[in-house]
């Protein structure tokens, strides 16, 4: 099984309480191929331009991630600057830059036309649907979207919510799609438009996926060691979607587990900058903290109060 991941491919500096990073590797299309290569091979389509450092791209390759996709072009690679403070669930954006990614226009490599799942990471909804029309009837099609398209691009938005199975987003833009404050009905306005799925990030206070068979919640897990959260949403996405495509599973029980999956592969992206961390787990590491996972919420119910 493949999986084709859409997205940016970006150099970031990124500032936290307990350090400051310049010229990181990062991007969407990074944090998620990466968190997803534990589970399955990833297939990469971006830009990046001529500045990219070489070491970047070795780093990728070494993780399993097929790069046919990504096109170096003439100019500028993508930048972004933020700088977070004690509530890492807020930053300040400094500077966006998107150089070659403003020209940036999907082809899909004619041998990534028939990858059995396909997730579009944060971008316009006009070029999601772009890709849609490339790729060859998926198992799964998924994406994230931000508020900058909820707000700018409705129509071509809601358009390709209709054409997706899974959907990938935050709490604050499950309500604002919806225009709803409340969460759970939020969701079901945003499923009854199509999508099979709504897995709401909620940073560190976990995530919440909802579906035919109902809603399951995991907790954020507390970290002994917090650095940049840059890229933990993606991050989850790719354990979450990366653990789908590698069982096919997505019973009741396949999505807890792969909700805890992706909850494990964000909080490991939260202990370093960039994806230090992220690309350097052992599989051991990842399994002990899928049981963390398990551990924060199991327990039994011996009823106090009436008699069963």
């Amino acid at each position: 099984m493949s999986l084709l991941v859409v997205g940016s491919v970006a150099l970031d500096d990124v500032e936290t309480p307990f350090g400051r990073r310049e010229g990181a590797l990062g991007g969407a299309a990074v944090y998620f191929g990466i968190a997803a290569s534990y589970f399955v091979d990833v297939r990469v389509v971006g830009v990046v331009g001529a500045d990219f450092p070489q070491e970047h791209l070795d780093l990728l390759v070494s993780r399993g991630l097929d790069l046919s996709g990504l096109i170096v072009a003439p100019g500028r690679t993508f930048r972004w600057g933020g700088r977070y403070g004690y509530d890492l669930n807020a930053r300040d954006t400094l500077y966006t830059e998107l150089n070659v990614f403003a020209d940036f226009d999907p082809e899909i490599p004619a041998e990534f036309r028939e990858t059995e799942h396909v997730f579009l990471a944060n971008i316009a909804p006009a070029l999601q649907l772009k890709v849609l029309d490339q790729v060859a009837a998926p198992e799964t099609a998924s994406l994230d979207t931000m508020n900058y398209w909820i707000e700018r691009t409705p129509k071509d938005l809601r358009e390709v919510l209709g054409r997706v199975q899974i959907v990938l987003i935050n709490d604050y833009e499950t309500r604002e799609i919806a225009g709803e404050p409340n969460l759970r009905k939020a969701a079901r306005t945003i499923l009854g438009w199509g999508p099979r799925l709504l897995v709401v990030k909620k940073g560190e206070h976990g995530a919440v996926t909802f579906g035919p068979n109902g809603a399951f919640a995991v907790p954020g897990l507390p970290l002994e060691t917090i650095i940049d959260p840059t890229g933990a949403g993606d991050a989850f996405a790719g354990g979450f979607l990366g653990c789908i495509a590698s069982t096919g599973d997505t019973s009741p029980e396949g999505l807890r587990r792969a909700t805890i999956y992706g909850s494990a592969m964000g909080s490991f992206c939260c202990e370093s900058f960039s994806i230090d961390r992220l690309a350097s787990l052992e599989p051991a590491e990842i399994e002990d903290r899928f049981r963390s996972f398990r551990d924060l919420t199991q327990f039994d119910h011996r009823p106090l109060l009436v008699d069963v």
